[in-house]
């Protein structure tokens, strides 16, 4: 599949999201992207990185420390969305913040790049919401541990590429409810061995349960939580 092979590297990236922006800048550079802007407003953030061939918006996840996150993350009303349904109107917000410098910065910078988004977390889900405002553009959505982000009829109108990594457990990827919210994009599910696999919905179940049993053995309770960090994700798409 297009951009399949690129999962590693956005997920580098959307890790490279949590740095500060003279840290950031130095990392992608050392990535090949010789150019950086930080967009931070608000506790929101998206690092821009490009070169002459790729333009990516990279938006920071979920800081524990960080009052708004937190507020965005708990904040789980739907709003009216751009594209079509509704979205979790707390990651909209946070997309709102940082939207018009996008914008402003894509009109200029953007050209004929390909364009890449991507995030981990709450990094995820204002990556998808931004990617369904700029759909004709759009070559690839990436996301990590990414909650639930729309409707079902946001899902069904969102026509961009996107591969949505789910690692084991990841209690964030099971937030909010369904059906009031659905995931988008193709799945690719990491299972308790830290591999990459096609699972029916069954298999998958299984080995959540496995894994679970696997954490609990390993003297870890929080299983959920540990699936959630970027490192794993970081990780487990290495060898993919």
């Amino acid at each position: 599949m297009i951009y399949i092979d690129r999962c590693h590297d956005m997920a580098v990236l959307a890790g490279l999201a949590y740095l500060d922006a003279k840290e950031a800048k130095s990392e992608y550079h050392d990535l090949g992207y010789r150019y950086h802007k930080l967009i931070d407003i608000d506790g929101a953030q998206c690092h821009i990185a490009w070169n002459k061939e790729e333009y990516v918006l990279c938006f920071r996840g979920t800081e524990p420390d960080e009052f708004s996150d937190i507020l965005a993350d708990l904040n789980a009303i739907p709003d009216r969305a751009e594209l079509d349904g509704y979205v979790h109107d707390g990651f909209q917000d946070e997309l709102e913040k940082v939207w018009e410098e996008i914008q402003k910065h894509q009109k200029v910078y953007l050209g004929d790049k390909k364009l890449f988004i991507c995030g981990h977390s709450l990094g995820g889900a204002m990556a998808t919401v931004c990617a369904s405002r700029m759909t004709d553009k759009v070559d690839c959505l990436f996301t990590y541990g990414s909650p639930r982000v729309g409707s079902g009829d946001f899902v069904d109108a969102l026509q961009v590429l996107h591969y949505r990594h789910v690692n084991n457990n990841d209690i964030v990827t099971c937030v909010p409810p369904f059906p009031l919210y659905c995931h988008h994009g193709v799945l690719r599910y990491i299972d308790r061995k830290g591999k990459i696999v096609k699972y029916s919905r069954w298999q998958r179940i299984k080995d959540k349960v496995m894994g679970r049993i696997d954490s609990l053995l390993n003297g870890n309770p929080v299983d959920g939580v540990a699936d959630h960090a970027m490192g794993s994700y970081i990780d487990y798409t290495k060898e993919d």
